[in-house]
């Protein structure tokens, strides 16, 4: 199939989230099952100035009308582990210091913004003269493409299949309904069936709409978001879906995570072998200032958000100190969760380190060098932190929700089954409790060996989910032939 993948992000060019990662690795899985796949991209002002990858000027030009403007965007292409890569440049939307905001919110601007990139890649996939199967589209920044193709394009792109992934529901582009003219829709979108939301306009309920395959990246969270406590408002539309609505879980790439070759680890180690894992622990101590000894090493990589639970992580601190338990933390997010931690690493010196920001190194030597990973999220629609950590040998601990339901089983220590340990409320309690379980096993360490190779035998590489996105993409292509 000739398919094109759209995204706000992509994994070694310009990373926030897991969506970098999926816009990365699922193209790559694609491509070694035999698809002709490229992906499209905004041409961030970090792609420009920290980037290894080399950029070649395609020559074409293309223009849209944004905002009252016209808006004559370059398109420049490389390559990512031998996918081409299309990158929309437009400096005044894409030269700034952050794909999406600053530490003070969201650019006022993103509505057009995104719908310059939406509308510039439908053009450059016309200009750059390609045979396009299906698109895929990735969150609210790409849910206007499927808008703009039934409703602008249609009749050049009627055959083309339209698949639309919702990583995370939280995040919706709500506008004010005003700007509809100014994003090149007219007002026959404004009602409660296409892009209308409670007065404004909402994108990505524009993509579930419009697209012919809806899917999240999970199953368990593709059944969550169509109740009300998920579904931020969109449960209905989502219900509507009905048949075309599906979960598809997220993969890691193998290559680039694992314990036997990861450069950025102090010592690399496998299964079979299990020495340089303890290595790895120690190192992470003694860079890390911790004090060094035989207590249960706790970590955690992620967004300080809410949604992630950090409120459970910093109500339990002081109880996992008296247990004689260690905790590193890595991640940025929300200035009062920031506060909240640091707080903590001052009062337990040597048993808290908080790290604010985001390193890739840091990252993985946490996943090698901690005994469990703690994920103890409100949601979670896939989570890649959890499957990292078990290709590691990092026993998750995690809350079962979303995708955490779907990859970590409890661990049963009188069959040995199962690779990690859950908890169902959200409090304190109850995230203590599955804590102590994992202490508990810890400390018979034979079972913690069995349990540590057990988790690193699970697959959750690409192969499975890129065949079955093959399957919608199918889907979505018979669908739009027959629409």
């Amino acid at each position: 199939m000739k398919i094109v993948l759209c995204s706000s992000e992509m994994a070694s060019l310009a990373k926030v989230g897991g969506l970098a990662d999926v816009t990365e690795s699922l193209p790559k899985a694609l491509k070694g099952l035999g698809e002709e796949v490229c992906v499209f991209l905004p041409l961030y002002r970090q792609i420009m100035q920290e980037s290894s990858h080399t950029l070649r000027d395609t020559g074409v030009e293309v223009s849209t009308w944004i905002d009252g403007e016209p808006r004559v965007s370059r398109i420049w292409e490389t390559e990512v582990q031998g996918v081409p890569v299309y990158l929309v440049d437009y400096p005044p939307y894409f030269d700034r210091d952050h794909p999406y905001g600053t530490p003070e919110g969201d650019y006022p601007d993103n509505a057009f913004r995104f719908a310059h990139f939406s509308r510039a890649t439908i053009e450059g996939i016309q200009a750059l003269g390609m045979d396009v199967d299906v698109i895929h589209c990735n969150d609210w920044e790409t849910a206007l493409i499927p808008v703009y193709l039934k409703h602008c394009y249609n009749r050049e792109f009627g055959h083309v299949g339209t698949i639309f992934t919702i990583h995370n529901l939280a995040y919706q582009g709500v506008f004010p309904k005003e700007i509809l003219p100014s994003i090149g829709l007219d007002w026959s979108l404004f009602h409660i069936e296409a892009l209308e939301y409670y007065g404004n306009i909402n994108l990505l309920k524009g993509g579930i709409v419009f697209s012919q395959v809806v899917n999240t990246v999970s199953p368990t969270y593709a059944k969550e978001i169509q109740t009300e406590r998920f579904g931020y408002g969109l449960d209905g539309v989502l219900r509507a879906k009905g048949e075309r609505l599906f979960g598809v879980l997220n993969g890691i790439d193998y290559d680039e995570w694992n314990p036997a070759t990861d450069p950025k680890i102090y010592a690399n180690y496998e299964k079979e072998n299990l020495w340089g894992k303890r290595r790895n622990k120690d190192f992470l101590r003694k860079e890390k200032g911790l004090r060094q000894g035989d207590s249960l090493l706790g970590g955690m990589v992620g967004r300080l958000v809410e949604q992630k639970g950090v409120d459970l992580v910093h109500a339990v601190v002081g109880d996992l100190v008296s247990m004689d338990i260690q905790i590193i933390i890595l991640g940025s997010g929300e200035k009062r969760y920031h506060d909240m931690l640091m707080e903590l690493q001052e009062l337990y010196r040597d048993m808290v380190s908080v790290n604010i920001g985001y390193s890739d190194t840091l990252a993985a030597r946490i996943y090698a060098g901690c005994d469990v990973l703690l994920m103890p999220s409100r949601y979670e629609p896939c989570g890649l932190g959890q499957m990292i950590a078990l290709r590691y040998g990092t026993i998750p601990v995690v809350r079962a929700t979303g995708g955490l339901a779907d990859t970590v089983v409890e661990y049963d220590p009188e069959s040995g089954s199962g690779n990690g340990f859950l908890f169902d409320a959200f409090k304190p309690s109850a995230f203590i409790n599955a804590i102590q379980r994992a202490y508990g096993v810890y400390k018979e360490r034979e079972k913690w060996q069995s349990l540590v190779r057990q988790a690193m035998e699970c697959d959750f590489s690409w192969g499975a989910s890129a065949r079955r996105y093959l399957e919608l993409y199918r889907l979505a292509q018979e669908l739009a032939g027959g629409e």
